[in-house]
């Protein structure tokens, strides 16, 4: 059986891959508060091949529930490859290539969503991959480039014949980064379209939202970006939600509190007290986000360095 389905079967929520977010303690949060599968921030396939020593830091695994979703990102099938290898020597059960990033230095790159105007080298890159590795390679990407180039359901096909185990689609276009609604009708189309299992993403931000979109598009699984920055517990009430239809109430300052302090000792312990700390800021931020003394935490943090000044700002 597809390793993924099984996964997705058992739980559909997925905590998406993101930069800066879905690090080692990002992911060990995301597992603990429900979440079923969870992916790598993105590794480029030529500093892997390159033995950039950062960049095999970022697939650090310790400790963690398996499987991860390793994601690696580049343009070139042959270094693609070599980077998937390199990814399997490492740990990886399941790889996923990210076609879906809107960032500029990537796409000029002709990388991430680049490629969705690029089909045939996005083919060749799945197709070396899959050659290349024993685990089963995936893709995530997005609606299309814009509104004139929707090619998501071809671009799905294109990957399940070249040899994809799965396939997540965000239903935004490129030139719409993440503003804008997300088209689910795109992600329904796509699951019509492919026989693999498929992943929707874009807009999920209440458990009543996972379950409209598993309803409306079919989809396998769920895929939870921006809905839960600075609310990991979207994973399990989301969960609770599916399995029994009851809505857990969010938690209390107090259980936020610890759940801070936590994620900061987790990033202090990974990557130093002075890099966690720096890293902690954007996610007190999260944290925060709508709360009253919202502004007053975002001061704070920033001027503090050390996991007892976290503490202490917290009235811990």
């Amino acid at each position: 059986m597809n390793i993924i389905k099984k996964v997705l079967e058992e739980n559909p929520i997925v905590a998406a891959p993101m930069a800066g977010v879905s690090d080692r303690p990002g992911r060990l949060i995301a597992r603990e508060y429900g979440a079923g599968l969870v992916y790598t921030e993105m590794i480029s396939a030529k500093a892997l091949t390159y033995k950039n020593q950062k960049t095999y830091m970022l697939m650090n695994m310790q400790d963690e529930v398996q499987p991860v979703s390793m994601q690696i990102f580049g343009s070139e099938p042959d270094v693609m490859a070599e980077g998937a290898r390199i990814m399997q020597e490492h740990g990886a059960q399941i790889i996923d290539i990210n076609m879906g990033c809107p960032v500029p230095k990537v796409v000029n790159n002709g990388e991430g969503s680049s490629l969705m105007r690029m089909p045939e080298i996005a083919e060749a890159i799945v197709r070396e991959m899959v050659r290349a590795v024993d685990v089963p390679v995936t893709v995530k990407f997005r609606k299309g480039w814009d509104d004139a180039s929707v090619n998501a359901v071809e671009f799905a096909k294109r990957m399940e014949a070249a040899g994809a185990s799965a396939i997540a689609v965000h239903g935004r276009t490129r030139v719409q980064y993440y503003s804008g609604k997300a088209d689910w009708d795109i992600i329904t189309q796509v699951k019509q379209a492919v026989m693999v299992p498929v992943i929707g993403n874009g807009d999920i931000f209440t458990p009543m939202d996972a379950k409209r979109m598993l309803e409306e598009t079919g989809v396998d699984g769920v895929m939870i970006g921006r809905g839960a920055l600075g609310r990991p517990w979207l994973y399990q009430q989301t969960l609770d939600y599916l399995r029994t239809g009851t809505y857990q109430a969010d938690p209390d300052m107090d259980a936020r509190r610890e759940v801070i302090m936590h994620h900061a000792e987790l990033l202090c312990e990974e990557k130093g007290e002075y890099v966690g700390m720096k890293e902690m800021r954007k996610h007190v931020a999260w944290y925060y986000k709508g709360l009253p003394h919202a502004a007053r935490m975002r001061d704070g943090i920033n001027k503090i360095a050390a996991l007892d000044e976290l503490k202490a700002l917290l009235n811990m």
